[in-house]
């Protein structure tokens, strides 16, 4: 441990991330920013080239840092693993999605865990981000090791810290965003500590794997179960004539007991939509039914439905049928400034608008294709003339950059699900 907590400390340790999209790409360009080489690892061989080009494809990484630390000999992009059995220490990004079922595939974790397996020298370090369920580190990923002959905290060094990634934020960055780190063993935390504190301002210790795995679904837990309440929130102004937004607002000025969370057409991204599932099948795995969760499920996938119906209804107001109507919608990606479009209610909503027989059209300035439903579409511009054209225009992604007040003044009707109107007044706008 001393020899590699040395290494550490000097900036001579090499470091290995496994899978370069949101939370990976940035982690290791951190890392060689920080003056450690690093090796990056993804089996998307489209992503490797780009990379090695110089060109990144995730918007909270320059292309012009990427050189940098290319030039410098401090990044390197590898398809294959062959290059890990030369680092000293080692992070997993990969994705942890859902089954069709509901259920965790942690299949992507194995996968790159087993690649590390094979090649991991004594002495070296692992460290899991990618979010899953309580005991996944040192139920899953400690046995691949163990099989091995390796002891944990002896032999090799075994943790969790999850990702805290938010993309597009500009004030919160890796550097100065807390990073909590549990260990299979003490010395495994107290390394993983030491490896983080290289890029990180403050390291939090949990006292294990377990209770680190639990500290990331508590935090999306929490904003899920409240977005399901903001939601049911905004179901209940609008059946009883009020202003969400304004109550929100209103509420807003209490200075204690009170946090503002937003509605919206639904949920989206690579956490909140999936994470507190990972959660829920592990409870009632143990008997125990996570009620809270599967309400804020239940409300929160209904919103795109919901969404449709409040534009099916303007229209029906106007004497148009939601069938041959024009609508367009703005913002396809799950989030303002982004271009990832994972579970994305935008693309729910643009599926039931076509169902309906809808003629839809969309701009994102992020997001230049879609295929939904086997239907190709791509980002029309958004002019005074497409406006004028629609007889829709519904608001689910508050992109920064687009006019809300020509798009107001312009379309015949506007159902702003996001409140990007804020403080405009028209006899066509509509809020959620």
């Amino acid at each position: 441990m001393a020899d590699l907590k040395s290494k550490i400390e000097s900036n001579a340790a090499v470091v290995g991330v496994l899978g370069l999209g949101y939370v990976g790409l940035p982690l290791a360009l951190e890392f060689a920013r920080k003056g450690l080489r690093v090796r990056g690892f993804d089996v998307d061989a489209g992503r490797v080239r780009a990379l090695r080009s110089g060109r990144s494809y995730i918007g909270d990484v320059a292309s012009s840092l990427l050189r940098e630390q290319t030039a410098a000999g401090r990044f390197r992009a590898e398809h294959g693993f062959d290059a890990v059995s030369g680092c000293d220490a080692l992070i997993i990004c990969v994705p942890t999605p859902l089954r069709k079922t509901k259920e965790p595939d942690v299949s992507y974790i194995l996968s790159a865990a087993s690649e590390v397996a094979r090649r991991l020298a004594k002495g070296r370090l692992l460290v899991l981000e990618s979010t899953t369920y309580p005991g996944t580190t040192r139920e899953l990923v400690l046995p691949l090791f163990e099989k091995r002959g390796m002891k944990a905290g002896k032999d090799f060094f075994l943790a969790f810290s999850p990702e805290r990634v938010d993309p597009s934020n500009p004030r919160y960055r890796i550097e100065n965003t807390p990073k909590v780190v549990g260990g299979i063993t003490p010395a495994c935390g107290r390394l993983a500590a030491a490896l983080y504190s290289k890029v990180v301002g403050r390291v939090v210790r949990a006292s294990s794997a377990e209770t680190a795995e639990m500290v990331k679904l508590l935090e999306n837990t929490f904003r899920a179960v409240n977005i399901g309440l903001v939601n049911e929130m905004s179901l209940m102004c609008h059946k009883l004539g009020l202003d969400v937004w304004e109550v929100i607002e209103a509420a807003s000025t209490k200075p204690f007991g009170f946090m503002p969370f937003y509605p919206g057409p639904g949920l989206g991204g690579h956490c909140i939509p999936v994470d507190p599932h990972y959660l829920a099948w592990k409870m009632k795995a143990l008997n125990f039914e996570p009620r809270f969760i599967e309400l804020a499920g239940v409300i929160n996938g209904s919103m795109p439905e919901h969404s449709v119906a409040r534009m099916a209804d303007l229209l029906n107001r106007r004497g148009m049928p939601v069938q041959g109507s024009r609508i367009l919608v703005l913002g396809a990606a799950y989030k303002p400034d982004v271009n990832d479009v994972r579970e994305s209610p935008s693309l729910d909503v643009i599926k039931l608008l076509l169902d309906l027989g809808a003629e839809v059209s969309y701009h994102d300035p992020h997001v230049p294709a879609l295929t939904i439903g086997g239907k190709k579409m791509r980002s029309a511009p958004l002019t005074p003339s497409s406006l004028r054209r629609a007889d829709l225009v519904a608001v689910l992604t508050a992109h920064s950059g687009v006019d809300y007040g020509l798009v107001v003044r312009r379309a015949k009707l506007v159902f702003d699900a996001r409140n990007a109107a804020k403080g405009l007044r028209a006899p066509g706008l509509f809020r959620l």
